[in-house]
């Protein structure tokens, strides 16, 4: 398709059918912005990489590094070796987006104390949850 969809338009996330939409999903979900995000700091092994992303079960990490490596985020190495040893690592597009991912993690890091005053602000007014 050479960047262009059948319909001959650009992509467009907006539209449903578009496949940038699913990669968009892959990238800004949560468990897919926490891989992207720690793979950013250098090539993991799977175990070292779940740790890290604190809180994903083993499927779901299997699944989403799955959908980055099919999109071209992320690079898969298996090593024949016993047992056998499997990295992980970002593809050049993959450090591209990580890049931009990490700049919004850092923006919202850095105004959790505004966050948590808004809400404080919005649970007072709305009756408390």
């Amino acid at each position: 398709m050479d960047g262009i969809p059948e319909q001959g338009l650009p992509y467009d996330v907006f539209a449903k059918a578009c496949p940038s939409r699913g990669t968009l999903e892959h990238v800004t979900g949560r468990w897919g912005a926490l891989t992207l995000g720690a793979l950013h700091e250098g090539s993991l092994r799977f175990n070292a990489l779940r740790r890290r992303v604190d809180g994903v079960s083993e499927k779901m990490l299997s699944q989403t590094l799955q959908a980055l490596e099919r999109d071209g985020l992320v690079h898969r190495e298996a090593q024949p070796t016993n047992p056998p040893r499997v990295d992980y690592e970002l593809t050049p597009f993959g450090h591209e987006v990580a890049e931009r991912l990490l700049g919004l993690i850092h923006l919202v890091e850095g105004r959790m104390d505004h966050v948590l005053a808004a809400r404080t602000r919005y649970d007072e007014t709305r009756g408390g949850r």
